[in-house]
């Protein structure tokens, strides 16, 4: 093993690192949570079967599939429908899906499988008990999905071209949990050893979900072409991942979390900090991390957007490989943190976060038991220490967010965004403050610097030796913003460095943001408000987990 620097390279600043624009150009990493699950499977060496694939040749019916873990067991059970094309949509507000999923706890009896039947098909209008874990459903990528079951049907295999524009034959529109439409709490699973980090069941449920997929894609092309049909070539197989519609309904996620991401982005500065501080670097890794940059140049070749902000983005990062390699090309790069250091002095911050990710990826031995450092207990720093003084208060807001006293909040420009609840759906929205009537009445907590302004307006008002429990006894409105001055000056990385009501401000950033969290690729955005992406694409099937490295994220080299 690789000795460290006596001098540790220190972590990269929260005002660098939690502005929009960067958090907008993440890419996936090794502590991504579908990488963290997918290693405790091959690790533990989980054993995943089908046990129920009772479905007709139209794609009618239902399948249970099973992953046996050391200490217990977890069932997708699958419902898949004929699904009329006039009624296939991925908003929210759709009310019938291709197939619909929960993930059970357990193994579910034929009693368990009919009160499902009742229910999940419905999603949201339906319920679902504490023995599951999980709800979610999935629509077919219906040109290609026609197009794979017409070739096997045919005894050939699908274009690969088709499959590289597209990636994925079906895509989710929701994968709920922790609690929603009747599932069990987040707390019932938490003190689990394979749900100890963050949205490890809902990843579970993706995976299986993959499998059940192209399992029906397989069936239904059988059921169709008879002894001629034939199965995916495995090569080719690999190649498809699950594809996911996201909306706004994720980004207030990381507002409302502040702790839980200031433990994401924490453990993945650690990983990058371990490996910038490493004391040996040789030819060899040299060779090694020039061969990730080329697979990660074969990603982008694969990465297909038509929207303008990624269409740019990616000419910026095909600029950004090509420098890149050439860089690496021209002699001995000295140290992984002279990579790093010429990546930020020469890169976007799209090429610079990949590099972020390739250097993770290099060392798995300093960065994989990190991952044990990912969630969080909220409850512990919820309670406000009334007893700090209002002066220390303000001088921690001066502290952490000084960068902003400059905004006139009377500016409509800084004040331009609403963020509120659907009454419909109950999914966050976000509205226009000055061009919507009455929206201001629905505005949800979800404008932390604009709030934390207005509670230093207040202070500024009182005795500086009083305490801020006085203060909030008269002014309560303010007790969320206090609590949030507490919390970011005790987790530096807990708040977003940008005004998130500002005119300017794009969604998109923050669903990226945690999306590359979950592990997911190609993002393709189609508004500045929701995102079309691409999960466990190249991940081992259950067959394939153990003899597999944990190598597969980006494409193989050539041979």
């Amino acid at each position: 093993m690789q000795e460290l620097h006596a001098k540790k390279v220190p972590l990269r600043s929260p005002s660098q690192v939690m502005k929009l624009s960067r958090m907008g150009s993440a890419h996936a990493h090794r502590l991504s949570f579908m990488r963290i699950l997918m290693r405790r499977m091959q690790r533990e060496n989980w054993r995943i079967e089908a046990t129920e694939f009772v479905i007709d040749g139209n794609g009618v019916g239902h399948a249970v599939y099973t992953a046996h873990t050391p200490n217990r067991t977890y069932s997708l059970v699958a419902f898949s429908h004929d699904l009329p094309a006039e009624l296939r949509s991925d908003r929210v507000i759709a009310e019938a899906w291709d197939c619909t999923f929960t993930l059970f706890d357990g193994i579910p009896t034929p009693e368990d499988v009919k009160r499902l039947s009742q229910n999940v098909p419905h999603q949201e209008a339906g319920r679902i008990s504490k023995s599951e874990l999980s709800l979610s459903r999935a629509n077919r990528s219906v040109r290609l999905w026609a197009h794979v079951v017409e070739r096997l049907a045919n005894g050939l295999q699908p274009d690969p071209q088709m499959i590289n524009d597209v990636g994925y034959l079906m895509r989710t529109t929701a994968v709920y949990g922790s609690g929603k439409f009747g599932a069990a709490d987040r707390q019932d699973i938490a003190d689990r050893a394979e749900f100890a980090a963050p949205f490890q069941s809902e990843m579970l449920s993706v995976y299986l979900t993959r499998t059940f997929v192209m399992d029906l894609v397989e069936h239904i092309a059988r059921a169709k072409g008879g002894e001629k049909a034939v199965v995916l070539d495995p090569v080719m197989r690999r190649q498809f991942g699950i594809g996911n519609s996201t909306g706004l309904g994720m980004a207030p996620f990381i507002l409302n979390h502040p702790i839980l991401l200031n433990n994401w982005v924490a453990s993945k500065e650690e990983a990058l900090s371990r490996v910038r501080t490493l004391s040996k670097f040789n030819a060899t890794d040299q060779q090694r991390f020039t061969n990730l940059v080329i697979r990660a140049d074969l990603n982008w070749q694969l990465w297909h957007s038509e929207h303008p902000l990624q269409l740019e983005k990616l000419a910026a990062l095909r600029m950004d490989l090509d420098a890149l390699l050439d860089f690496l090309a021209s002699g001995p790069a000295v140290s992984w943190d002279a990579i790093y250091c010429w990546a930020e002095g020469n890169l976007s911050e799209e090429g610079c976060e990949l590099v972020v990710s390739l250097l993770i990826e290099s060392h798995p031995e300093f960065v994989d038991e990190l991952s044990d450092c990912m969630s969080a207990d909220e409850t512990l720093d919820f309670r406000i220490r009334g007893e700090v003084k209002v002066g220390d208060v303000l001088a921690q807001i001066e502290q952490i967010y000084g960068w902003a006293k400059s905004l006139n909040w009377e500016e409509e420009n800084h004040n331009a965004r609403v963020w509120y609840v659907s009454e419909e759906k109950l999914e966050p929205r976000l509205g226009e403050r000055f061009q919507e009537d009455e929206i201001a009445q629905y505005e949800q907590p979800l404008s932390p610097l604009r709030d934390v302004y207005r509670l230093a307006a207040c202070l500024e008002n009182e005795n500086e030796n009083g305490t801020i429990a006085e203060v909030l006894l008269t002014h309560p409105e303010h007790r969320h913003a206090a609590r949030r001055v507490q919390i970011a000056a005790k987790y530096p990385y807990a708040e977003i460095r940008d005004n998130t009501i500002c005119a300017e401000m794009l969604p998109i950033d923050m669903l990226r943001f945690k999306l590359s969290f979950f592990g997911a690729k190609h993002f393709d955005p189609r508004s500045d408000r929701w995102v079309r992406i691409n999960m466990f694409a190249g991940a081992p099937y259950p067959q394939d987990l153990v003899d597999t490295a944990d190598d597969w994220f980006f494409p193989p080299l050539p041979s």
